[in-house]
């Protein structure tokens, strides 16, 4: 098909006429996406002039008169104004990208959608999926964005109990509170042990839920195990009940004076066994309050994971079971070189975020003990994960609203940062394309 030359574009004019949103769209004879892009761009102009600049000021300065300007509204109002500002970039950068690709269409076809209607039927048509997850990105932009981005930069403030507006100014500080966590005495000696707990905590009781998961689902798998229906319900009782009921239950039990632990398992097991075991001081230890802490995690969370491997270990083919036996393997070689592999690799992401899960784990820690028993400074007590410290930090008696923020930037990145590690190292999403 002879294309007329008098219908060709110049896409480079194309792109400089949408330097200003909507001229580009007239310049390709769309007058009605270049109407929507001009209002856009004007509404856009409109309230960066009557509420954007004055949000961004205040951003900045965090105000200037005590008991006149809130700081703290200051600092969210300039960091939405700082949201919407990102936006109208993305849609600015759209606007060109439309430009220069509808005036391509023109000298590829010689033809492209100018009606409203035209224009309106192709969106539908062709973008769908966009209309569709637009708004989910929207609503992500405000609901978790926007929270994250002022937890963010409330880190790089003086934010604390001795700085609280309106009746105080909060000001900006840079770095101060990330150096403080490791200069300061004080807080480098509560972060080192109340982050090296965290991570202990993390890997013995979500190691301990995974391997007990993994030994459940496959013993109650086993074709000799009679009543295998009976055990699967039995195994899933941990998860039926809500785990706040669960956790103030064995709060009681491991009581150190009243608790069944010691007043009736342990006095039965030195009646059986002729044996003289103490009482344990389950919630006056720090030690035995984490390993307490670590059983009933491993309670709680074991149910899921066998869940998950009793589906896994159902979809592996027999054929390989048969395989293996008529090469003479036994049980452990099927296990290490059929069973486990299959679990691992279906399974791979979700123990991933196992992990992530317990690291962050805060309703164990604080319901338990409330994070006792002692304390190891800064308001953390000797069983406090990171996440249990930053609570008690916003919520004491002297705040440190700041020094939490920053304390969870750092949990997000050690978080996100060991997740993609782990992920990349397992590959773990990979693993979906070869199933």
């Amino acid at each position: 098909m002879e294309i007329d030359q008098n219908k060709l574009k110049n896409v480079r004019k194309a792109g400089l006429y949408s330097l200003i949103p909507g001229l580009g769209q007239f310049y390709n004879k769309q007058p009605f996406k270049g109407v929507i892009f001009i209002a856009i761009f004007l509404l856009f102009v409109f309230q960066m002039a009557i509420a954007g600049i004055p949000a961004l000021t205040g951003f900045i300065t965090l105000g200037t008169t005590p008991r006149v300007d809130h700081s703290l509204f200051l600092l969210i109002k300039g960091s939405l104004q700082i949201i919407v500002i990102l936006l109208f970039f993305v849609f600015y950068f759209l606007n060109i990208y439309d430009a220069r690709r509808v005036a391509t269409i023109w000298n590829v076809k010689g033809k492209a959608n100018t009606t409203a209607k035209a224009i309106l039927k192709n969106a539908w048509d062709s973008g769908f999926p966009y209309l569709l997850t637009i708004p989910a990105y929207l609503a992500m932009t405000f609901v978790i964005i926007f929270p994250v981005l002022v937890t963010l930069f409330t880190a790089f403030t003086n934010y604390d109990f001795y700085h609280i507006p309106p009746f105080k100014l909060i000001d900006w500080v840079g770095l101060k509170n990330f150096l403080n966590i490791f200069s300061l005495s004080s807080y480098r000696e509560t972060f080192t042990s109340v982050f090296s707990w965290t991570i202990i905590w993390t890997l013995c009781a979500t190691t301990g839920q995974i391997v007990l998961g993994i030994l459940t689902a496959i013993v109650a798998n086993q074709d000799f195990i009679k009543g295998r229906r009976l055990f699967r319900i039995i195994f899933l009782l941990p998860w039926a009940i809500p785990a706040f009921i669960t956790i103030m239950s064995f709060s009681n039990i491991f009581n150190d004076s009243i608790g069944a632990i010691n007043t009736q398992v342990i006095p039965a097991i030195n009646h059986l066994l002729f044996t003289d075991i103490p009482a344990i001081s389950w919630k006056t230890d720090p030690f035995w309050t984490k390993v307490a802490l670590i059983i009933i995690q491993t309670w709680l969370g074991f149910p899921y994971i066998f869940v998950m491997v009793t589906g896994v270990l159902q979809s592996i083919p027999g054929d390989l079971y048969e395989a293996a036996r008529i090469d003479g393997a036994n049980f452990w070689q099927k296990f290490w070189r059929i069973t486990l592999p299959m679990i691992l690799f279906a399974t791979a992401p979700v123990l991933i975020t196992q992990y992530t899960f317990n690291f962050n784990n805060f309703s164990i820690i604080y319901l338990f003990n409330n994070g006792g028993p002692g304390s190891v400074g800064s308001g953390a007590g000797s069983t406090d994960i990171l996440i249990s410290w930053i609570y008690k930090l916003t919520t004491g008696t002297s705040p440190q609203y700041a020094m939490a923020a920053a304390i969870t930037l750092m949990i997000s990145f050690i978080v996100i940062g060991v997740s993609l590690i782990a992920f990349k190292k397992t590959n773990a999403f990979g693993n979906e394309e070869m199933m």
